[in-house]
């Protein structure tokens, strides 16, 4: 329910910081996606300034970078990968103040013309309630993470109007390669749903389960040998998403360098990526589409969903290519906003350009130009994310359906594949085995795959004391040997205890004692053992529970007929050669 009002408030404030910025003082209102709701209306602007639209920006990057900087600097940049990073390496905790900041400091940067998207701050908005209330709760670290990932999930979901694709975009997003988060999935889609429901009950009547760029995308895919062109358009897009990475954290480690205050940068950035904005608006001859490299960019991008053919494959490729520098600008500085809106724009504007150009060359095979600019959206943030199932679900609500499944997984995987060595989410480790939040449960997966027999030390290596003998007779046998610990045996070469070193230590002091006590006086009775079939698991409980370093294995049907010992510190090594195992496997199917 937070997630979803969350969503509406920082729409309602980002709508209203573009009224009274971008719209009353240049004279500027972005268009939308069909499927968006203004509170306000633009339809009667002040005079349109496109320099004013460079002040705007600039003031804008100056109070975001202020309440960043000055209450809560985890908050600058794509909020995702902060809330990456609090699954992964803070045990699921978020300062409670981050969702405020990030939602006015986001709704600013995007209201005032910043190039940015609207899932990072809803992401982390979403993510910053679920570990408060994980907090609140005082819940264990494992259910924090979990609330956390389901409030990024049922943020996503409510704000892209997708709630299966928020569900899985929570388990997805937090690997850079092919893992899910299973555990977060069922508490994902049941607050996805809600948040989705809440916030649809915030739009019109007409509007509660319309998709974000309307109903009316009604292609399909064709001729299977439509996936030659669509295999053109996955290499296409994966280069450019890699341009997209390279640049985005090229900027960022420039702005990093810039010798001036910290909350200065996303103003300088801003101001710059106006600049750019506006000089590409005069250089196309005031064409109003080409500021679609400001601002969200989503109706360009619905123009190249619905009629390519009018905006033209040079304005599409220039605004995909300009859409990458001016997001870097705005995020990279310190900015705050998200990088998935924006890498539909890049992406669907790269699709619609590749698909007029395929239309041209092979007209019958390819009709729908439009219908590549729907895969180029899936292709392009699948590849830069390594999110496809979640980004293949996201962009089918998005739309209004599947008839593109087919050329959208396909292209969504062959960019994963090829963009697997970069990745636009800097906080994501490869797998749940590289992830520190769950190092304790691999730990007992992996003890839990060795045994026993294959680490313990035999019978006939060991030295065993009669129970019998002197405690005289085993000072002097103790001094010739290694070994630590002693098991004793009586007559019939059964275990009936175990000592150590430590225990005949307190007997030293009075020699008296040396020909009166003998190995029965120094040993404990009550023996904790282990069997050849228990798992190195079991084998480390028993160490835990009774604080010692070596154990009795015995006899699975016999606890009386001592095998050998194990040592704790075998068990850990057998842990690190195996894990060393996984991790070359790993290495070398990449590879």
């Amino acid at each position: 329910m937070i997630a979803g009002l969350g969503g509406i408030a920082f729409q309602v404030i980002g709508q209203f910081v573009l009224h009274y910025s971008l719209v009353m003082f240049a004279g500027y209102s972005p268009a939308e996606a069909v499927g968006e709701h203004l509170i306000f209306d633009h339809s009667h602007t002040g005079q349109f300034s496109p320099w004013l639209i460079v002040v705007v920006m600039t003031i804008g990057g100056l109070l975001s970078g202020w309440l960043v900087y000055t209450f809560a600097p985890e908050a600058e940049g794509h909020g995702t990968d902060a809330a990456i990073d609090a699954y992964h390496n803070k045990r699921g905790r978020i300062r409670g103040r981050i969702p405020i900041v990030k939602t006015f400091a986001s709704a600013i940067t995007i209201g005032t013309g910043g190039s940015g998207g609207r899932e990072g701050p809803i992401a982390q908005i979403g993510a910053s309630f679920g570990a408060f209330l994980g907090k609140l709760l005082k819940l264990p670290s494992r259910d924090r993470r979990i609330l956390l990932a389901a409030g990024m999930g049922a943020g996503v979901g409510a704000v892209f109007r997708a709630p299966l694709a928020g569900a899985l975009f929570a388990a997805e997003i937090l690997y850079s390669e092919s893992d899910f988060e299973a555990e977060v999935i069922i508490p994902a889609a049941t607050a996805s749903i809600i948040g989705y429901s809440v916030y649809g009950l915030w739009l019109p009547a007409e509007m509660h389960h319309t998709p974000l760029f309307g109903n009316d995308l009604n292609y399909a895919a064709g001729s299977p040998l439509e996936l030659l062109p669509y295999a053109v358009l996955a290499v296409v897009v994966a280069v450019m998403g890699i341009v997209y990475i390279k640049v985005f954290y090229g900027i960022h480690n420039l702005f990093a360098k810039l010798p001036v205050p910290k909350t200065l940068r996303p103003a300088i950035g801003a101001g710059l990526a106006g600049i750019i904005g506006v000089g590409l608006f005069k250089l196309w001859g005031e064409e109003r589409q080409a500021l679609a490299v400001l601002s969200t960019g989503y109706g360009t991008l619905q123009q190249a969903l619905t009629a390519a053919t009018e905006v033209g494959i040079p304005l599409l490729f220039t605004i995909a290519v300009v859409k990458i520098l001016t997001t870097s600008l705005t995020i990279s500085s310190g900015g705050s906003g998200g990088v998935f809106g924006p890498s539909m724009v890049i992406g669907g504007c790269t699709g619609g350009a590749v698909g007029l150009i395929f239309q041209q060359i092979w007209p019958d095979l390819v009709p729908h130009p439009e219908a590549f600019a729907i895969v180029g959206m899936a292709g392009f943030f699948a590849g830069c994310a390594h999110a496809p199932f979640s980004t293949i679900i996201m962009v089918s609500e998005m739309t209004g359906g599947y008839g593109l499944l087919l050329p959208t997984m396909w292209v969504s995987t062959l960019t994963f594949v090829m963009g697997r060595p970069w990745k636009l989410y800097s906080k994501q480790v490869p797998s749940r085995l590289e992830s520190p939040a769950h190092r304790g449960d691999f730990l007992v997966d992996i003890l839990e795959g060795i045994y026993v027999r294959d680490v313990y030390h035999e019978r006939k290596s060991l030295v065993l004391i009669p129970e019998a003998m002197t405690l005289n007779e085993i000072v002097h046998t103790i001094a010739t040997t290694r070994q630590h610990y002693f098991p004793v045996v009586n007559e019939a070469g059964r275990i009936v205890g175990i000592f150590s070193n430590d225990d005949v230590r307190s007997y030293l002091y009075d020699e008296t004692l040396w020909t009166l006590a003998n190995a029965g006086d120094v040993m404990n009775s009550h023996v904790v053992s282990v069997t050849p079939d228990d798992d190195l698991n079991t084998a480390l409980r028993c160490f835990t529970a009774i604080a010692i370093d070596e154990l009795p294995v015995v006899d699975a049907e016999d606890d009386g007929k001592l095998l050998g010992t194990i040592r704790h510190k075998e068990v850990i090594a057998a842990y690190n050669r195996r894990l060393m195992e996984f991790k070359k496997a790993a290495q070398d199917e990449q590879e």
